[in-house]
């Protein structure tokens, strides 16, 4: 039984072919397309107005240089919000409760942010292993500690939504089928425990947005220190 509530995390496949392609590209399809009118309609304008509301604040506290990013973090905001809320609806896929994904996305955008750091000031990001004032006798050690959480920053950005998202679906999942089970017993619980779900429901939805934000924000604040 227990098995069977980790079978929806995980990829579809049909005739042998895994299907996470499939269930990665399709949300792109629901997002209108800009027309050759002079007026835009009211979803692309408010589609519009949220990106470049959100490109402005996030790339807010960065230098000029940092800002050729916008377009690369507005994209995948806007990617992983699109997987993360179409993956509550029944009978859908979540890739992004795959970590295999999520350190695709993590590992490449964080190396090529010490990248751009080693290459355009070294000095400064070499200067983040070892605070200034340090004794000399925990130089080693604070070069090796500050190393080691440096290399282990993607793994947090890929595993922290990795389990956020597994563990709301994990939870809507056991909460569903406690009262499915309770309803022909106790169907006053089973009633209570339904409004319980409603509420987690509306819950993983906002840690499905917020997640989607933490990701993109935390990438913003290693290139912040890199620029």
């Amino acid at each position: 039984m227990m098995l069977s509530f980790f079978d929806q995390f995980m990829s579809p496949v049909c005739l042998g072919i895994p299907l996470i392609a499939l269930a990665i590209s399709l949300p792109w399809i629901f997002f209108p397309a800009p027309q050759i009118r002079w007026l835009n309609n009211r979803v692309l304008t408010l589609q519009g107005w949220f990106m470049s509301n959100f490109a402005s604040q996030l790339l807010l506290p960065l230098n000029p240089g940092g800002h050729k990013w916008a377009i690369l973090f507005t994209s995948l905001m806007v990617f992983l919000l699109s997987i993360n809320m179409l993956g509550l609806l029944p009978y859908t896929f979540t890739p992004t409760t795959q970590l295999s994904l999520n350190l695709g996305f993590a590992v490449p955008l964080w190396l090529a942010t010490v990248i751009i750091g080693m290459r355009n000031q070294p000095t400064h990001a070499l200067g983040h292993l070892l605070p200034e004032g340090t004794p000399t006798a925990l130089i080693p050690v604070l070069i090796i500690i500050e190393t080691i959480s440096l290399f282990i920053r993607p793994l947090a950005l890929g595993v922290r939504l990795t389990a956020n998202l597994t563990a709301g679906h994990l939870l809507i999942q056991l909460i569903a089928t406690a009262a499915f089970v309770l309803l022909p017993l106790m169907p006053v619980v089973a009633i209570l425990t339904t409004v319980v779900l409603f509420l987690l429901t509306l819950l993983e939805i906002a840690v499905a947005m917020i997640q989607a934000y933490v990701f993109v924000l935390l990438l913003s604040l290693y290139l912040q220190e890199n620029v």
